[in-house]
């Protein structure tokens, strides 16, 4: 009976609404407080209206911007409990446009960062009034200008930031700092400050800043950096200090003791011009980190030491000194560096042998050495030390470390010894170190064969190798994919490695096999792990058959490399997106039938070398269209036909155009004169392709190519980023050679031989100043040689033969050093060097002889009597030594003209029966 009365209670529609009034009301109320304010919620509207945003980047905040949501929920904004706007974080949104004067209407913003984007234009003064900000980060920008005086009145601001490598901005004085009473963080690197006097006494005043970066500002410049006044060093609270990239001599040490403390923690010094330090540094007992690379003076090491010889060497933890032009032996003094963990001194002029106490530092967990001048034996103490980290590369080390100084217990996790002489004999002693991850050992003189124990000795455990550029022979056995964990590099590329490949690990991030011996199938591909692997080079090897499908799927794949090898078939025609793939070098295979449209997939291709093939069809119109982004273009020696696209012209990066041996007809575009960087002096293009790694230096592929060069095939590898050349010789092209073509002013090499072209050669041809190679032979060509020739100094390579032209060959010193058969084949041609004379000569006028060349006349004609004397004084020496050999040596004597007779005789009998033999014939 209760139930059923309570259940007629809760049914009546009165109590019904009364109950979802009181449990809806958290809700109605939570909505009506988050609600932002309008006010501010068009201030911020109108700061996206002064913005361009990209709505596909991934980072973009601004997408959420929209007025029918509440603004506190839009991205990078924070809201206080009463709905006020107090944060707006917008880093790295891609975000370009300047910052709009609407901000001012958030007066509860304390918080501020626009870093990481491409804001332009000045630094607004009104920021200055935003007193309430305790956060600001404008770096990392593209602003301008003088910074504003008026970021004086931002008292409660605690970190500032407007710091930026490639900064355009200024500070001429530092004084509006004083106000800055809570500021704990300052970076201005990139700024300007040559001209801010006293800037040290700005500084030093902020009693609360830990943080001081001042990278890039050109402090050499300033005349008075600070002024005498009394300043206590010991009441500064600065833990890190940047001052790298300044250009400042040792005269910074008169006022650099006003920066420092014992409290500093962190201080870089990099890239200026200290030719020492001082020895107060060596007083900083808290100083954990000292950075001192890339400087450009010659300093002694073990001063260097001794400098840092106070409390400073019992708390400094890292040290770097990488490419800073230390000299000096590594002495026994850095045992008094009890706490250093990590010691990185490549890339200096230190000299000698590694002192041991090095392997003794008991909390060493990284030591970089390499690219030095050290010498002496690989130290033995590399088998029982606990420092998992060690490079010793580019270094003259040789030898083989004792037997007796190896331990199966050895820390070594990682051992770097690229250049230096272990060989020629295989280093067996590299498989003591049982707990070896990363193994480097190029370019080290070894010509030997892999012992066979090698690829067992590291089960499931390496995830670096390197013997490339060796001379090491043997089989690559199946367990070398039972050696590897994670994504894992292997290089064994330049050996002479033989067999097939038959098992690889799945879990690669790049695999470099080329130049080697190599044979069979590249199935064993399909094992790698497609979400993992981003460098695959097969290269210079004899692998056959087809690419299996899988290799299509590899959706991080940034170069695939398998030319020069004996691959064969047709490329698929259904291929996902590579959004990563950047090379795709197919060069000298047999690869057959058309270009697949799914190849206009590579949007992010830049190079694309399919030459040396046996592909045919029309050159597709889309690698114009969608691989916007190629440099290299290669379709050589193929079976291609049809007219050229006049897409091509839109590749603004295309530096290496090369379509020669095909079949192509029709004339060459005139709009080539739009290959962007042909025109314009536009630095080298970068073609080498690093892969971030957990080794020391990061794995790279050097793009390659086999390019057309002074009559000959040549690879450039290297130097392949500064070549820019169009080669379209040996086709079937016809009509004249555009006029508009010699707007390529940077063009290197134009090769349009053996063609059927026609009309003249362009008459401002001479504007090509930066030509070295020019090659017209064979085709149909009339007129004369444009006397804008004579100015194309750099010439060093010219054929026009087998034309008909005709004319005087212009003076100038490039075209009359050419040999006479570089203009055969033109009847009407006259002039040097022809033989020919041209109408009205009296005679081939000569190069002017001067003191210079005569002189060296001079001396070929000296250097030539001195032959013939020589050889005359050598013969006749020669031969009166035998006879008075002869003469006085009886046996001998007897012997020789019995030679001589037996000669005689041998001659006369094969004459005789030979000349039978013509008789009877």
């Amino acid at each position: 009976m209760e139930n059923k009365v309570c259940h007629k209670h809760y049914a009546h529609p009165f109590f019904f609404l009364i109950y979802s009034i009181l449990v809806l009301m958290p809700f109605i109320t939570t909505t009506v407080i988050d609600a932002c304010m309008d006010k501010e919620r068009q201030a911020l509207l109108h700061f996206k209206s002064y913005i361009h945003h990209d709505p596909d980047y991934p980072f973009d905040d601004l997408s959420s911007w929209t007025p029918e949501y509440d603004c506190c929920n839009w991205g990078g904004v924070t809201c206080n409990n009463h709905s006020r706007v107090t944060s707006l974080v917008l880093f790295a949104n891609n975000l370009r446009g300047k910052i709009s004067p609407s901000l001012l209407n958030l007066s509860y913003l304390n918080y501020l960062d626009l870093s990481v984007n491409s804001f332009n234009g000045t630094i607004p003064k009104f920021i200055g009034s935003m007193a309430q900000l305790r956060y600001l980060d404008l770096g990392w920008n593209s602003f301008t200008g003088t910074i504003p005086l008026e970021f004086g009145n931002l008292t409660n601001l605690q970190k500032l930031s407007f710091g930026s490598p490639n900064s355009s901005c200024t500070v001429d004085t530092l004084d509006w700092l004083s106000h800055m009473s809570q500021l704990e963080s300052l970076d201005m690197s990139g700024t300007y400050l040559g001209k801010a006097d006293n800037w040290v006494n700005a500084v030093s005043g902020l009693k609360k800043l830990e943080h001081l970066e001042l990278s890039g500002c050109d402090l050499w410049q300033v005349k008075h950096p600070y002024s005498h006044s009394s300043v206590n060093s010991s009441l500064l609270s600065i833990r890190t200090l940047y001052l790298d990239n300044n250009n400042l001599n040792s005269s910074i040490y008169e006022w650099l003791f006003r920066l420092t403390s014992n409290k500093l923690e962190l201080f870089v010094l990099s890239q200026n011009k200290l030719d020492g330090i001082p020895k107060y540094l060596g007083n900083l007992c808290s100083l954990t980190e000292f950075v001192f690379d890339k400087n450009s003076i010659l300093v002694n090491f073990p001063d260097f030491l001794n400098n840092l010889s106070g409390c400073t060497s019992l708390s400094l933890s890292v040290l770097s000194a990488s490419g800073s032009q230390l000299t000096g032996p590594l002495s026994d003094d850095i045992q008094n560096f009890p706490s250093l963990s990590y010691l990185s001194l490549d890339n200096n002029q230190i000299n000698g042998t590694i002192s041991e106490k090095v392997w003794q530092l008991p909390k060493l967990v990284g030591l970089d050495i390499s690219s030095n001048f050290l010498k002496g034996a690989i130290p033995g103490n590399i088998g029982n030390t606990n420092i998992p980290i060690i490079n010793l590369s580019n270094n003259s080390l040789d030898g083989v470390p004792l037997e007796a100084h190896m331990s199966n217990h050895s820390g070594v996790e990682s051992i770097n010894l690229r250049s230096c002489k272990l060989g020629p004999r295989f280093p067996k002693w590299i498989q003591k170190l049982k707990n070896l991850t990363n193994i480097d050992i190029s370019n080290t003189r070894i010509s030997d064969t892999i012992p066979e124990g090698f690829w067992n000795t590291w089960p499931s455990q390496l995830t670096y190798l390197n013997l490339s550029s060796n001379n090491i022979t043997g089989k690559v056995t199946d367990v070398l994919s039972n050696n590897f964990i994670g994504p894992s590099i292997i290089d064994l590329s330049s050996n002479n490695f033989y067999g097939p490949i038959t098992n690889v690990p799945s879990m690669l991030k790049s695999l470099f096999l080329s130049r080697n011996k190599f044979y069979g199938g590249i199935f064993f591909l399909c094992q790698i792990d497609s979400e993992q692997v981003e460098i695959i080079d097969l290269s210079y090897n004899s692998f056959t058959g087809r690419i299996p499908d899988c290799l299509w799927n590899f959706g991080l794949l940034k170069v695939l490399s398998l030319g020069n090898n004996n691959l064969s078939g047709r490329l698929p025609g259904s291929i996902k997106d590579f959004p990563s793939l950047e090379v795709l070098y197919l060069y000298n295979n047999s690869f057959s039938g058309e270009l697949p449209s799914s190849l206009k997939n590579f949007t992010y291709l830049n190079s694309l070398d399919l030459g040396a093939n046996k592909f045919s069809g029309y050159i597709p119109v889309w690698i114009g269209e969608r691989l916007s982004q190629l440099y290299a273009l290669s379709l050589t020696s193929n079976n291609f036909f049809g007219t050229i696209p006049s897409q091509l012209c839109q590749l603004q990066y295309l530096q290496i155009l090369d379509l020669s041996m095909n079949n192509l007809y029709g004339a060459i575009p005139s709009c080539l004169n739009n290959l962007t960087s042909m025109v314009q002096g536009r630095p080298p293009y970068n073609n080498v392709h690093y892969l971030p790694s957990d080794v020391r230096k990061p794995v790279m592929y050097v793009d390659h190519a086999m390019v057309r060069w002074q009559g000959s095939v040549r690879e450039f590898s290297s130097t392949l980023g500064f070549v820019k050349i169009i080669n379209l010789s040996s086709n079937n092209l016809t009509g004249k050679i555009p006029n508009e073509l010699t707007d390529l002013h940077k063009l290197i090499a134009m090769n349009f031989s053996m063609n059927t072209l026609v009309g003249e050669i362009p008459s401002k041809i001479g504007q090509m100043k930066e030509l070295q190679i020019l090659d017209l032979s064979s085709n149909n060509l009339r007129g004369g040689l444009p006397s804008s020739m004579s100015q194309m100094t750099l010439l060093n390579y010219l054929d026009v033969s087998y034309n008909s032209l005709s004319g005087r060959i212009p003076s100038g010193t490039q075209l009359q050093s050419f040999e006479p058969s570089r203009y055969t084949g033109n009847a009407g041609l006259c002039g040097l060097p022809l033989s020919k004379y041209c109408p009205g000569d009296k005679e081939l006028e000569r190069p002017p002889v001067t003191h210079e060349n005569m002189d060296e006349g001079k001396g070929i004609d000296d250097l030539q009597r001195w032959y013939y004397i020589g050889g005359a004084t050598g013969f006749v020496t020669g031969f009166w030594m035998v006879c008075i050999a002869l003469i006085v040596n009886r046996c001998g004597r007897h012997a020789f003209f019995h030679v001589m007779n037996s000669l005689e005789n041998w001659v006369y009998v094969k004459v005789m029966v030979f000349t039978a033999k013509v008789r009877r014939v």
